[in-house]
């Protein structure tokens, strides 16, 4: 079963933002962390969520960044301007990433554009919402665990969907929060999201398949639960195969990886005209993809 709309996942765990994009917010004794970083401009419902769940800002001491896309660290300049002492985890590759001058421009630029397709572009006249190179935190990688009052949160190295992903899991919840490398459960489908390397997606997904999953948090359109989120990570690999098919067999008609990109890019927004990004963004991710593809495949007649 998905739930779209923000409120409460399960006893220790939150979901605060709106139905395209959200965090997390796992509450220990005494602590709690928020798990993804969200589109910018979620920070006025995440804050009004807080007090409407009755959740303790005071009490969030640290924020874990599942990969450095812009619409997963949105909620970050903010949170982190509110209270430096703040405890922000990523991979190092992430860090490498949010380190580099050029990606901080194109995580704002991206996060404008949304936000303005979105229409909401007002909320950066209230809100301090653009990154800057004042942000740092601390390195996480597979294996470490991360303890938030007495709940721990386990990372796992997922690359695929980005060079930098990483998922968490807290066996105690039986909560998987994979982000965009899970898989994006639009509607009624799962949408694959390979962006940076197809086959490092796959082997992740396969990782991800023997945990116990009780709810599948995903950062882009709610969170799963029940009988779906048991087998979401079988479904998500299913759908995985068969997107690269597709990719393969129009890159191998086309012979052209902006030609191919655009026509996947076309076909995907012309039956899913509601999706959040906007026509350009969503071009770039099939060119990266199909890029990957056509390494695979260069040379075949």
């Amino acid at each position: 079963m998905r739930v779209r709309t923000p409120g409460k996942v399960c006893d220790h765990l939150w979901r605060l933002g709106t139905t395209e994009t959200g965090v997390y917010l796992l509450k220990g004794r005494e602590e709690s962390m928020i798990i993804s970083g969200g589109m910018s401009y979620i920070v006025p419902s995440v804050m009004s969520q807080l007090n409407e769940f009755g959740l303790r800002e005071d009490q969030i001491r640290a924020l874990l960044i599942l990969h450095s896309h812009f619409d997963h660290v949105g909620v970050v300049p903010f949170l982190h301007g509110r209270n430096p002492a703040m405890k922000i985890y990523a991979s190092e590759r992430a860090w490498q990433i949010l380190s580099d001058p050029r990606s901080i421009t194109t995580i704002n630029d991206f996060s404008r554009g949304v936000t303005a397709r979105m229409g909401l572009e007002k909320v950066y006249d209230e809100y301090e919402l653009d990154w800057s190179l004042g942000i740092a935190g601390e390195k996480v990688s597979d294996g470490d665990i991360i303890d938030v009052g007495g709940i721990e949160v386990h990372i796992l190295e997922t690359p695929g969907h980005s060079s930098c992903s990483i998922s968490a899991y807290v066996p105690q919840l039986r909560a998987l929060f994979p982000s965009d490398g899970g898989g994006i459960p639009f509607e009624d489908v799962i949408v694959p999201a390979a962006n940076s390397n197809y086959t490092q997606y796959m082997e992740s997904l396969k990782k991800l398949q023997p945990l116990e999953v009780g709810y599948l948090c995903a950062d882009h359109y709610g969170f799963v639960h029940g009988d779906e989120a048991r087998h979401y990570m079988y479904r998500s690999l299913e759908a995985a195969q068969d997107e690269y098919s597709k990719l393969k067999e129009i890159y191998l008609r086309t012979r052209d990886v902006d030609v191919a990109a655009q026509e996947v890019a076309s076909s995907f927004l012309a039956e899913n005209p509601d999706y959040f990004l906007t026509r350009e963004i969503y071009e770039g991710i099939c060119r990266q993809q199909m890029k990957h593809v056509a390494k695979q495949f260069k040379g075949l007649p």
